[in-house]
């Protein structure tokens, strides 16, 4: 016969992590149960970093990236504060989980793209849950702008991660990595495209360390696409361009942050070209199982690139996130190495032809 379960089901950031977000009975909480992603060891590059090596799998969030633990902070505290509406600029994940949490709150949406520039996987995700969306002829940093001055001029609650609530709930991903080792790791890497991310990560490994759940901070390393890369570069870049569209960005709004987050952990930001992020992006996917997006990819490439020179210590913990879904932008998957489009095999409906055209015949 079989036993009940006594497992309880995750409940969402706000409530798993109320006592570092200031939630209370009378806080409004909208949730799709975000947060409580897998920390997944991988073997395989385990072995080619001689370190120990585990992928933070954000994609597996429920609308697919990271972005949903800022939004449900974001989204509940604007219905806190009586807003009817909310806007936010995207190159795609913040515009899904923004219509997402939206539609959860019973209000409206309002999404700035960049024209062409968002995969459409993404798009989808904006239209199915009703919101309104705007195709701006322009890059995402105007599309930021803009949506700051409907903050500013009209009823509406900005939630880009200039919203700081979008940071506290994206913190909870570092807490969950030291709640899952039992401390820190010694090295943690991450995408960096609005570079609202590692600030996160640095805010929630802080929090950990001083609050005596932690009993150090990681190095934090910080990974930009090669055609959108304004951090390194130490100059804004007016025409950013990059197959990894969650993070082609030319102006990141947390620049300083990040600088911050690089200088007092004594780690670094560094620049990865597209052709090395779609081979990590396969690499990843067909030796761990975890299928991520270009963007997401980037983590991976730069874990060998830094191994490469010499920058991951043997026997480190080392953790690495990847932001979202590979399904967000799924025509990269169906890519070979060489470019080339990739088609399945073809065999007649019969069980021999098939068995010789595999092999075991």
């Amino acid at each position: 016969m079989l036993k009940q379960s006594q497992r309880n089901q995750w409940r969402g950031v706000l409530h798993e992590w109320a006592d570092v977000l200031d939630v209370t009975d009378a806080s409004t909480v909208v949730t799709l149960g975000e947060g409580g992603t897998p920390l997944i060891e991988s073997k395989a590059l385990s072995q080619m970093t001689d370190a120990r090596v585990l992928v933070k799998f954000e994609g597996l969030n429920p609308t697919g990236s990271f972005k949903d633990r800022g939004m449900t902070v974001a989204v509940s505290r604007a219905i806190d504060k009586g807003a009817k509406a909310i806007a936010c600029a995207s190159t795609g994940n913040t515009s899904a989980a923004a219509a997402a949490y939206a539609a959860a709150a019973g209000i409206q949406a309002i999404v700035l793209v960049p024209e062409g520039k968002i995969a459409m996987g993404k798009l989808a995700q904006s239209v199915v849950h009703g919101a309104r969306i705007v195709q701006v002829r322009g890059n995402f940093d105007d599309c930021l702008e803009i949506s700051k001055e409907l903050a500013e001029q009209y009823p509406v609650h900005l939630v880009n991660s200039v919203n700081d609530d979008r940071i506290e709930g994206q913190k909870t991903a570092a807490l969950e990595i030291v709640d899952v080792l039992g401390d820190a790791p010694d090295l943690h890497l991450i995408p960096v495209g609005n570079a609202g991310n590692i600030t996160s990560y640095w805010r929630g490994y802080s929090l950990a360390e001083t609050s005596g759940m932690a009993t150090k901070r990681p190095r934090m390393l910080g990974f930009q696409a090669a055609g959108a890369a304004p951090i390194v570069r130490g100059e804004v870049v007016r025409e950013p361009d990059t197959v990894a569209t969650a993070i082609r960005i030319g102006n990141p709004a947390s620049w300083q942050q990040a600088l911050d987050a690089r200088d007092e952990s004594g780690g670094s930001i560094t620049a990865i070209g597209d052709a090395d992020i779609l081979k990590a992006q396969r690499l990843l996917a067909s030796s761990t199982g975890v299928f991520v997006e270009p963007a997401s990819a980037i983590s991976v490439a730069g874990l060998l690139e830094r191994h490469a020179a010499g920058d991951i210590p043997a026997g480190a913990t080392v953790t690495l996130t990847v932001t979202g879904h590979g399904l967000k932008d799924a025509q990269w998957g169906l890519k070979r190495e060489d470019g080339s489009d990739a088609q399945p095999e073809s065999a007649d409906a019969d069980t021999a032809q098939v068995a010789q055209l595999l092999g075991l015949a």
